[in-house]
């Protein structure tokens, strides 16, 4: 039995952004884990832009996956749910004699600010949980 209307657009939204903040942060760890390794280079999900785009409906006409078999196009998705990110690689101004090219502060800056969105996210689907329990139960 679908469910989509009791919760709407704002639950599938956060819950989306949650699960590519928890990708974003597995990119992130790996950077953090190769800070040492030899011709490493840093990457993160960027995936945003792509939410602001389902969320807004402009990607209605760029394609739609109507069979399982179809491959999704980059960027083009309709849905919220069909939001998936882009790996982008995030290389240091200036790499180490080995070719590494992490640099732990930006890391550690994007892990910062990954965790406090996804914190502040699950906030607001708490809230967004409360409202609707407090409707449940009449306002009380």
């Amino acid at each position: 039995m679908p469910v989509d209307g009791i919760f709407g657009v704002t639950v599938n939204v956060l819950s989306k952004s949650l699960d590519l903040r928890a990708r974003n942060h597995s990119h992130i760890s790996a950077n953090l884990a190769n800070a040492e390794t030899p011709g490493y280079t840093p990457t993160e999900l960027s995936f945003e832009g792509e939410l602001k785009e389902a969320l807004k409906g402009k990607g209605k006409n760029k394609g739609s996956i109507t069979n399982p078999r179809h491959i999704p196009l980059r960027g083009g998705s309709t849905t919220i749910d069909g939001v998936r990110g882009s790996v982008i690689e995030t290389p240091a101004s200036s790499p180490g004699v080995d070719g590494n090219k992490v640099e732990l502060e930006n890391e550690m800056g994007r892990m910062v600010e990954n965790q406090i969105m996804y914190n502040a996210t699950v906030q607001l689907l708490g809230k967004k949980f409360d409202g609707i329990k407090t409707a449940i139960r009449g306002g009380n």
